[in-house]
């Protein structure tokens, strides 16, 4: 955010009217997406403030600027600074990740999440909407899926549920990203879908457990050919996340027909190419239905064939700065996740390491480094639920949120911790109970 000229508290102006002028097509009927301009230009003085932007969505993150200029002084009057703003993103993709299948998470906490996610600028949920424990996603395909493979018919988001998330974020200048991953993580579709999953062994009998999808059979292909033409008809982001991560081999390695079908590919005992051929498949699905992918990071380790365009999301925290150095080598884009996992909590401000991460900060051409779409805070969801969610986000996201908003410059720790004690404060009075960052209280 460039600030011409600091906004002094003793710079105090009698407001009369806000006046928002959007110069080009509005594109309020639209969904937002990863070029979305959101740039605005912002003039505090009296009597009028002039909020001026190309599109809807800089209008958008304008309004936000604005409203966090307000503040009460000494007699609680509410007040503004002159200033003058012109701001724009550094990162086009901002990102909270919530994991909706190891706790079902009710609309109320989804919807106050974007809201949260609204006044700290970020305009990407993820939403891991199905996983190993549940299936909650209602499929009008497949009914059988959150059936079967929800943890009751009460914990399923059906077609409305969804359509109310996607609209509630889009009137946020929120795109939503659905995460289907597979072909691990998949063990609550096997409940509703016959045949989908790998049948394990012990020596020549079946042991009655089952691991991954199962990626010899034509049938699986069908069936996710199926899913994704109905999810990417839901979904409206022209973005799917496939998954691919902490594929295990074991079960494939005990199956007498899976090693029936790796001697008859010439794949030798190497699963990794099994696993290769499987995602291969999905990415092909995935483009026949329009959709471009977004893997977990294992999928372009394990040297799968990728389409151009592909996004790999990095998440292993040991040597992140190497893989996404790698990965645009290849000339593929990046999301970065793996300083930024949220569900990994420890006593004191962790929010300053998460402040200090620089998406850049590897080694790689002016070209690479233009490949880094920006990152996602990743909550994951084994011990979290509607009960502690929010401040378990909160404001622990938002130091993230200024990393992937503000210039690269804007790093003072100190002024960082004085702003974020009273976006806190901010947050709380809006009704997010965001925790507290150390000790002291809000005003309100």
């Amino acid at each position: 955010k460039s600030q011409r000229g600091p906004a002094k508290r003793n710079s105090a102006v009698e407001l009369k009217q806000l006046l928002v002028s959007i110069v080009l097509d509005s594109e309020c009927d639209l969904y937002p997406n990863v070029t979305s301009d959101e740039s605005y230009s912002l003039v505090v003085k009296a009597p009028v403030a002039f909020l001026k932007a190309n599109r809807v969505w800089g209008a958008l993150r304008g309004l936000e600027t604005f409203s966090q200029l307000i503040y009460q002084d000494s007699y609680g009057t509410f007040t503004i600074n002159e200033c003058n703003i012109i701001d724009s993103p550094r990162f086009p993709h901002r990102g909270i990740l919530i994991d909706t299948a190891r706790h079902f998470l009710p609309i109320k906490s989804i919807l106050e999440t974007l809201d949260a996610m609204a006044f700290n600028k970020f305009n990407v949920l993820h939403w891991h909407i199905v996983d190993d424990q549940s299936f909650p996603y209602q499929s009008v395909t497949f009914p059988e899926l959150s059936n079967k493979g929800s943890y009751s018919l009460s914990h399923v988001y059906t077609p409305t549920d969804v359509h109310t998330v996607i609209e509630y974020a889009r009137l946020r200048g929120i795109r939503v990203i659905p995460e289907f991953d597979s072909p691990g993580h998949t063990q609550s579709w096997g409940k509703g879908q016959k045949n989908l999953l790998t049948p394990c062994y012990n020596g020549h009998k079946q042991s009655e457990t089952f691991g991954p999808i199962n990626p010899i059979l034509n049938s699986t292909y069908s069936f996710l050919s199926q899913l994704f033409k109905e999810v990417s008809a839901v979904f409206p982001d022209q973005f799917i996340h496939l998954g691919g991560d902490e594929v295990e081999f074991k079960c494939w390695e005990s199956n007498p027909e899976i090693r029936d079908f790796m001697k008859w590919k010439g794949f030798g005992e190497d699963y990794k190419k099994l696993e290769s051929f499987y995602v291969q498949k999905v990415l092909d699905i995935a483009s026949t239905v329009n959709k471009g992918a977004i893997v977990w990071q294992e999928v372009f380790d394990d040297h799968v064939k990728l389409q151009p365009g592909t996004i790999v999301q990095v998440w292993k925290f040991q040597s992140y700065s190497e893989e996404q150095a790698q990965v645009t080598a290849a000339g593929f884009p990046v999301i970065l996740s793996a300083p930024w996992y949220l569900d990994w909590i420890s006593y004191g401000q962790d929010w300053k390491g998460y402040y200090k991460v620089d998406p850049l900060d590897f080694s790689g051409s002016p070209e690479q480094k233009k490949l880094v779409m920006g990152g996602e805070a990743c909550l994951w969801g084994e011990y979290v639920d509607a009960t502690n969610l929010t401040p378990r986000l909160w404001p622990r996201a938002s130091a993230i949120g200024e990393r992937l908003w503000s210039h690269s410059d804007v790093k003072d720790l100190e002024d960082a911790y004085n702003r974020l004690t009273v976006h806190r404060c901010r947050m709380v009075s809006r009704g997010i109970a965001a925790e507290p960052l150390y000790t002291g209280y809000c005003n309100h």
